[in-house]
């Protein structure tokens, strides 16, 4: 999809585009109100994900001139938390609203909420038990087991394995996988996603020698 990221806050707006772009979206972004309200005129944009404050042109000034022609979801961001400006962002236009600072996980899900919705898909409820091929994870009950065979997982694997189960078929940025399993954010070089995911790699196929947690190359078994 592609997304239009209107912030004035540079280091946010790059991040945003990095985190988005390695969800697979295709993001543009802009600082100011002036040149943010034409690229929203003039583009043909999925999702525009907006900040309240902005130079030149405040986001809710900009929305309400956005809204006169075009309807395309808009998610909007601010460091205002009072609910009169929440209801007031609502009122202007916005499909949904974020307040700073928010986790990369959650502003995710809410702009994969609006692009289902505007693309009339809807929501269903989560199992209680995942499972691919003849891997299976019971979130319950915590035990994840390949082939009958009871899998010994630490806490961090058992929730990477439940990401990917649940994003099956999806691609997964480094970003969002850091997030959801390790509650953090972060820009540096470190691997642990990829130590990680190599760990459970390994627990997952080593039992059967059969993969599951696929890659470009097939390794030997362990």
């Amino acid at each position: 999809m592609k997304i239009l990221v209107i912030e004035d806050e540079i280091k946010l707006a790059e991040y945003l585009k990095k985190g988005l772009g390695e969800a697979g979206h295709n993001v543009d972004i802009v600082h100011n109100g002036v040149d943010g309200l034409h690229m929203a005129l003039e583009g043909a944009y999925d999702l525009l994900i907006l900040d309240g404050m902005l130079p030149g042109i405040d986001g809710f000034t900009l929305l309400t001139a956005f809204r006169k022609t075009k309807q395309t979801p808009v998610l909007m961001l601010t460091a205002r938390v009072s609910v009169e400006d929440r209801v007031r962002g609502l009122q202007t236009g916005a499909d949904d609203y974020l307040v700073k600072p928010f986790a990369f996980s959650e502003l995710s899900a809410r702009v994969q909420v609006l692009l289902r919705r505007a693309h009339g898909v809807k929501d269903a409820g989560e199992p209680t038990v995942l499972g691919i091929a003849d891997l299976e994870l019971d979130l319950i009950r915590r035990k994840a087991t390949r082939g009958g065979q009871r899998l010994e997982l630490t806490a961090k694997e058992f929730l990477l394995l439940a990401l990917f189960l649940r994003r099956k078929g999806e691609v997964l940025s480094r970003t969002e996988i850091a997030e959801q399993v390790w509650d953090m954010n972060f820009d540096s070089d470190t691997n642990v996603v990829e130590v990680a995911i190599r760990r459970l790699r390994t627990r997952v196929y080593r039992i059967l020698c059969k993969r599951t947690i696929h890659r470009r190359r097939k390794p030997a078994c362990p």
